[in-house]
């Protein structure tokens, strides 16, 4: 299990001679999957290109993100891969969950790394690459499948927040799925709530208004209220955005966000309606703290630069991909199947041990 640390990323810096020793890389997009024609050739294009494809669902824009994204990047920086659209038979292989069906088992000299999202893992990849760190931290069975987090990269060509708009605080916006808006915010008595204050509710539901921040003021990014639910599949990736939009932030109860948090003015925390009317208030009634959150929001914001998360990436394919690619090419066969063997068997126990800790729980509840 990894979190790649600041103080590593600040001194790591592959050497020439190092990136040459590497086996050979791959991000694995499935022939058909995406348009092959007029892919984007580097990562400034990639937004544009995206948008403009409006063949590429909305579980494919996801894969893209992840993998498409990745590899210009870090062909951007001249780390050595290559995008393909069939499955090599050597070499480490880096592919979205959604573009990985589950019969594929990598050979005796492929190393297979599933960049995981918010699904289930892939039952024979050797590596896993999370957006929670919440993911990659074991449980009793889940060291089977060792996972590293790496932040999620925050969305592509952003447009700030106008400058002009001064100390103007009027727009409360929430961007992403409407799935993902709790019911509170479309009922009637939250518009009044709004237009009590002086404020305005504006959804941006399409996937090509997402980077759009020009006329936010604050955003508003919360999947539901309570604790009960702290979302450990999810990335931070709203709070990465707001920062780099220069945008205070109101979010929900969540794993990624709250372990991101290192100050009071990286975000508000709201797990019910009324905190939520509290925050708006607050921020409304004081400048002061809309401005030092927003100046906390552009120092934060360096930490998912795109220098700065290549180098995690490069660190994540030199320092522990690489090794553990040399490592299974080294095992003799019984091994890597025995590997293979106790995922499947554990596949096929899951259900029943579940099964069995929650009649557990319910017994002990009752007791």
């Amino acid at each position: 299990m990894l979190h790649l640390s600041d103080s590593l990323l600040r001194i790591f810096s592959p050497a020439d001679n190092e990136l040459n020793k590497l086996p050979p890389i791959y991000f694995y997009i499935p022939s058909g999957k995406i348009p092959s024609e007029n892919l984007p050739q580097n990562a400034h294009s990639y937004w544009q290109w995206q948008c403009a494809e409006n063949s590429i669902s909305p579980m494919q824009s996801g894969g893209c993100f992840w993998t498409l994204q990745t590899y210009l990047y870090l062909n951007d920086y001249g780390f050595p891969c290559k995008l393909v659209e069939t499955m090599p038979d050597e070499g480490i292989v880096l592919s979205h969950r959604d573009f990985l069906d589950n019969s594929i088992k990598p050979g005796p000299r492929l190393l297979l790394v599933c960049l995981r999202a918010d699904v289930d893992r892939h039952p024979y990849a050797q590596l896993h690459v999370v957006q929670n760190p919440y993911q990659a931290i074991p449980s009793r069975f889940m060291t089977l499948w060792e996972s590293h987090f790496i932040p999620h990269w925050p969305q592509p060509a952003i447009i700030p927040r106008n400058p002009k708009r001064g100390n103007t605080f009027e727009n409360v916006t929430f961007l992403g799925n409407e799935t993902n808006l709790v019911p509170e915010f479309r009922d009637r008595s939250w518009y009044n709530h709004l237009k009590s204050l002086g404020l305005k509710f504006q959804k941006k539901l399409n996937h090509d208004e997402w980077h759009d921040y020009s006329d936010v003021d604050v955003i508003l990014a919360i999947r539901s209220f309570g604790r009960e639910n702290d979302w450990r599949g999810k990335p931070a990736s709203k709070l990465y955005n707001a920062w780099h939009a220069g945008v205070p932030t109101i979010l929900g109860h969540e794993s990624a966000f709250r372990s991101e948090q290192k100050s009071k003015l990286d975000y508000l925390e709201a797990t019910s309606l009324n905190e939520v009317i509290s925050s708006l208030k607050r921020l409304q009634d004081n400048q002061e703290l809309r401005h030092a959150m927003i100046e906390n929001g552009w120092l934060r914001a360096k930490e998912t630069q795109p220098d700065h998360m290549v180098q995690k990436w490069q660190y994540f394919l030199t320092r522990v991909a690489a090794p553990a690619y040399k490592k299974w090419c080294s095992m003799p066969r019984w091994e890597q199947q025995f590997f293979f063997d106790a995922r499947r068997s554990f596949i096929e126990f899951r259900p029943a041990y579940y099964y069995l800790k929650t009649k557990l729980s319910n017994l002990s509840n009752k007791n």
